[in-house]
C-alpha cells in the first residue's frame, strides 16, 4: 500500500505539474498557433483576452496583471512540481490558483465549465497532495535523508 502512494504522489505531483507547463507554453505560442489542433490560446494576448473574460469585474489592466501572475505561478508551480522541492507549499499554491480558476469560470462562464476542465478535480488533486507526508523521489525527500 505504501509503494502504490509513493507512486501516486509521483504520478499527481507529475500530472499537475505538467499540466501547469503546457498550460504556459501554450499561452506563449510554443505549441502552435492560435487555430492551431489542441491548442487553447496560442498566443499571449488570446490568454490575456481570456482572462478579461473569466475577470470582468477587474479593469483590462488588472485582469492583464493577474493574467502575469497566474503565468508565473503556473511555471513555478510547475516546475517544483515536477522536481519535487517545496512540494506541500507548492501543493498547496496550486490548490488556491485551480480553485480560484475554477470559481472564476463558474462565475463567469458557467458551472459546467469548470467540469469540462476537471478544474475542480485538479484543484482537488493539489489539496490531496499537500496532506502527504513523505514525497518520495523528490528533492524534498533527499533534502530530508541528507539532514
Amino acid at each position: 500500500m505504501k509503494n502504490q502512494l509513493n507512486y501516486a504522489q509521483l504520478f499527481l505531483r507529475f500530472a499537475l505539474g505538467i499540466a501547469f507547463i503546457y498550460a504556459v507554453i501554450d499561452r506563449l505560442g510554443w505549441l502552435g498557433p492560435a487555430d492551431g489542433k489542441n491548442i487553447a490560446w496560442g498566443n499571449w494576448q488570446s490568454f490575456l483576452d481570456y482572462t478579461h473574460i473569466l475577470v470582468p469585474f477587474l479593469s483590462r489592466s488588472l485582469s492583464d496583471i493577474l493574467g502575469l501572475i497566474a503565468t508565473v505561478s503556473e511555471a513555478v508551480f510547475g516546475i517544483l512540481l515536477i522536481i519535487g522541492f517545496k512540494t506541500r507549499l507548492s501543493a498547496i499554491g496550486s490548490f488556491a490558483l485551480l480553485l480560484g480558476f475554477a470559481l472564476c469560470m463558474a462565475i463567469s462562464l458557467g458551472l459546467k465549465a469548470p467540469f469540462n476542465y476537471s478544474v475542480f478535480s485538479a484543484s482537488a488533486g493539489a489539496l490531496l497532495l499537500s496532506t502527504t507526508s513523505v514525497y518520495k523521489w523528490s528533492i524534498d525527500n533527499l533534502l530530508i535523508k541528507n539532514k
